[in-house]
């Protein structure tokens, strides 16, 4: 009887010890988020973990391929667009979770040349003008930084006459990168990009009178986790990921 209870007590301890080791099933939140996000939604990412949040997972990238990927039945949890035409786009179609659209940034429009460039760009015109030679942009059709750049050209009478110089990329961060290899010589970017490189400098900032609304929605996908998106959705709109937005240079809309 002795040995009998000996051996059930092991089997016992055995198990407990075996469910204490296993590790608790963590929930990854799948966020789709434009590229001139990254930076802060990466440090966001960090600090909602450690505050006890779930495991963020973030795919980066132009808003026109990650709406398109969401279409095509890629599972995720939240969507945050650099435009609200994208968003429009998933919302139309059933894709976004009713009642949790927010729109939360903005952001300007500027001109970047390579740091150690002399090129001086006065106003949006000099950009037709023999100093600039190539100039790289988000592509202009389906990416939103494109669009926008696009829509400001051609408010300014300018679109058609730059039209050759033209270097369309796959996003405002593939633009970025242009300049900062000297590729190009000059670049339009958002102005959350062209702070977080080293290797570029502003050599023209676009008026906000005259250019394009810009503004960043996110929303909860309809095939999301549920509650545990809810969570990630409050919390990058709590004070402290808010300030991180704006340390990056975002400007806060939804408050």
């Amino acid at each position: 009887m002795r040995a009998a209870a000996s051996i059930s007590m092991l089997l016992l301890l055995l198990g407990l010890g075996l469910s204490l080791a296993a590790p608790a099933r963590v929930t990854e939140i799948d966020v789709f988020a434009a590229a001139s996000l990254t930076d802060a939604l990466q440090e966001i990412a960090a600090a909602y973990e450690k505050s006890g949040g779930d495991k963020v997972v973030l795919n980066l990238g132009a808003s026109s391929i990650l709406a398109r990927q969401i279409q095509e039945g890629a599972p995720g949890d939240l969507f945050f667009s650099a435009d609200e035409a994208k968003m429009d786009l998933l919302e139309n179609q059933g894709l976004v979770l009713a009642g949790t659209r927010r729109s939360l940034l903005s952001n300007t429009l500027v001109v970047v040349v390579p740091l150690d460039s002399n090129l001086e760009i006065e106003s949006a015109r000099d950009l037709a003008t023999s100093k600039v030679r190539a100039l790289a942009v988000a592509e202009p059709q389906s990416v939103p930084a494109g669009i926008y750049t696009k829509e400001y050209l051609s408010s300014q009478r300018l679109w058609s006459q730059i039209l050759d110089k033209i270097v369309p990329t796959e996003n405002v961060r593939a633009a970025l990168s242009a300049v900062e290899s000297g590729n190009v010589d000059a670049g339009i970017v958002y102005k959350t990009d062209a702070a977080i490189s080293r290797k570029v400098k502003i050599a023209y900032e676009v008026p906000a009178a005259e250019g394009p609304k810009i503004s960043y929605p996110v929303a909860v996908l309809a095939g999301s986790k549920g509650q545990a998106a809810r969570k990630l959705l409050a919390y990058l709109e709590s004070p402290a990921a808010l300030d991180v937005f704006r340390r990056y240079g975002f400007l806060v809309t939804s408050r």
